[in-house]
């Protein structure tokens, strides 16, 4: 199982017809998260006159919710809701906000603005793959390490961790997926003279051909 969020929490401002809007985006894993971060930007532009939100959670995106925050119905919050779809993410919620600045924009004007704040949010914060992996724990003797050093770095395994005691162990994030061909492989260039922990299963970002936890 794998899907796609975003990596930074972060903000985008910019101006519309002298109405100032401010995006702000986070990565959630509950709907409860969502809702503190929506709080928390209400609670920092209180005084602003619109704190538009949209959010998705869950795996398979079951949670989704918006809210205009005052805005005519349908320009506001669906339209960031839209956005986060497009872009196909999960586990994240967008908050923009608004400052008005005088000049009405209209249904089409507001839709575009706050798709623009949605879809610049995104951007920021950085679409990254989150797959299911473990730690691996691979221990071998001295002898091997040269060996073992150079297959990670042909297979582009990165090697997290080294720990020198009377054998050498390392730790290497590992997709689920590809984890019972890597072992045989290590046992295969070290003739079966290795040794194996493997950690919990968990979601890491899974960043060109590293994984970060």
């Amino acid at each position: 199982m794998s899907y796609y969020t975003i990596k930074d929490e972060t903000s985008f401002q910019f101006e519309e017809k002298k109405s100032i809007f401010i995006s702000n985006i986070k990565r959630v894993y509950t709907e409860e998260e969502a809702k503190e971060f929506v709080q928390s930007i209400k609670a920092k532009y209180k005084d602003a006159r619109h704190n538009v939100y949209a959010y998705i959670v869950g795996e398979k995106s079951q949670i989704q919710r918006y809210s205009d925050d005052g805005e005519p119905q349908g320009t506001a919050g669906i339209p960031i809701l839209e956005v986060i779809k497009k872009n196909g993410i999960t586990d994240v919620a967008i908050v923009v906000t608004r400052y008005f600045g005088g000049i009405l924009l209209g249904t089409g004007g507001l839709t575009r603005a706050y798709s623009k704040g949605a879809a610049s949010a995104i951007k920021e914060g950085k679409i990254v793959l989150k797959v299911m992996g473990k730690a691996l724990s691979v221990t071998v003797n001295y002898d091997l390490l040269g060996k073992i050093q150079y297959l990670c770095e042909k297979k582009m395994w990165h090697i997290e961790n080294l720990e020198y005691t009377d054998k050498v162990k390392m730790t290497i994030y590992f997709e689920e997926s590809i984890l019972e061909e890597a072992k045989k492989t290590f046992i295969e260039v070290a003739s079966g003279g290795c040794e194996f922990f493997e950690g919990e299963s968990k979601y890491y970002f899974k960043i060109d051909n590293r994984l970060f936890p």
